[in-house]
């Protein structure tokens, strides 16, 4: 197992709070990643150091997925990454969809929300007239106003039935 997962002697509980959704042996492999990513050994991960992983740097969401990271210990940190797993629920990846829509973290998400949501993953791709139609058009379709709110259950309803693939190999040593 190495030294850094001599240090890890709570994969039980780390299992059971991500739902079993890791096994012991991708638990320890990201256990030594995490290790990694502490480079001053704290016990959690800040923004600058997540931001050192060439993939979330170049993510578009980036900044509204640091809001959600910034000072993950361990345990957080599986969570974090359990809704890409290949074992988790189409409900646990929307819940995780949702949270990054839910800047402010009440729980819903307004045209506001989404239409951040859209520039940061278009920027100069899509016009604010294109994000303002694509937002009409997915809450008219889904059967809301711009006017709405959306909670987790209408995202389960919008998304649900897509074909959502959010998911992450975690190489096993």
């Amino acid at each position: 197992m190495g030294n850094s997962a001599s240090m890890l002697t709570h994969t039980g509980e780390i299992e059971e709070h991500c739902n079993k959704l890791f096994t012991q042996q991708e638990i320890v492999s990201l256990y030594q990643r995490f290790r990694q990513l502490d480079v001053n050994s704290k016990g959690f991960i800040s923004a600058d150091e997540f931001m050192s992983v060439p993939e979330f740097a170049l993510n578009p969401l980036a900044q509204r997925l640091l809001k959600k990271v910034d000072g993950l210990n361990f345990m957080d940190f599986v969570g974090f990454l359990s809704a890409f797993s290949t074992k988790a629920t189409i409900r646990h990846k929307i819940k995780f969809i949702f949270d990054i829509y839910d800047s402010n973290s009440k729980g819903k998400v307004n045209s506001n929300d989404v239409l951040e949501v859209l520039q940061d993953l278009t920027g100069a791709f899509m016009s604010d007239a294109q994000r303002e139609e694509v937002l009409t058009r997915v809450f008219e379709d889904a059967g809301y106003t711009r006017e709405s709110y959306l909670l987790l259950d209408d995202f389960i309803k919008i998304l649900g039935n897509s074909d959502l693939k959010m998911e992450v190999e975690v190489p096993v040593d």
